[in-house]
């Protein structure tokens, strides 16, 4: 939450950890560095913001190491398992405070990766309804799928616009999202056009690329 935000994603690089001290060695790009070594955080600090995305991690590997990595990681390997891992946390959460928004909103982002879409699209509603930081769709796109693969049609489109008018005019995610639920209720010139505004921003945006090429545009 840097100065003069209420509340923005962000990446972090961890570079290792301490469990004697409780903390991870953190590399930030806003925050810069201390003599060129990492910044440790505590991980109750780190997990306290970590959690509004989920929980979402990337790691970078030697592809050498691959069998190690596999091994370490357990169940996190495999994309569904550690979506199901991901669901069981966030209906803890919720369970333990329903009134968390962002435990709602990690219950819905689980739901739609497993693929199940209509339980999804009613977790973002009770989500929005308990209050999550407005930018969240910047950065976390699963609501977007989840009402759209819900049927839920005008109200991708009304998220969409929501963002574009919230500062999210060059994320390219929103107008893709955008064409697919104007092209689902048959509005394809329009389509059209939010799937151009997706490349315009991000030329190499593949399923943009490829759902405008479909329309023949």
């Amino acid at each position: 939450m840097p100065e003069g935000y209420d509340w923005i994603g962000h990446y972090r690089t961890l570079s290792g950890y301490d469990e004697n001290q409780g903390v991870f060695y953190v590399y930030d790009s806003f925050l810069g560095q201390v003599n060129g070594d990492p910044i440790p955080d505590s991980f109750t600090v780190m997990d306290s913001m970590w959690r509004h995305f989920n929980r979402t991690f990337i790691v970078v590997y030697e592809p050498q190491r691959e069998a190690l990595l596999q091994e370490l990681l357990g169940d996190y390997w495999e994309v569904e398992k550690a979506a199901q891992i991901a669901l069981e946390t966030a209906t803890a959460e919720a369970r333990a405070d329903s009134t968390d928004g962002h435990a709602w909103f990690n219950l819905g982002s689980s739901l739609a990766r497993l693929g199940d879409f209509e339980r999804a699209a009613l977790a973002y509603d009770r989500a929005r309804v308990e209050g999550v930081p407005w930018r969240m769709t910047w950065y976390q796109f699963e609501p977007f799928e989840a009402y759209y693969g819900a049927g839920r049609y005008n109200e991708v489109i009304s998220l969409a616009e929501a963002n574009i008018a919230n500062g999210a005019q060059y994320v390219e995610e929103t107008y893709y999202w955008q064409g697919r639920a104007l092209q689902a209720l048959g509005r394809t010139t329009e389509a059209g056009t939010a799937y151009r505004n997706a490349l315009r921003r991000n030329p190499s945006y593949d399923a943009a690329q490829t759902a405008l090429n479909a329309l023949g545009s």
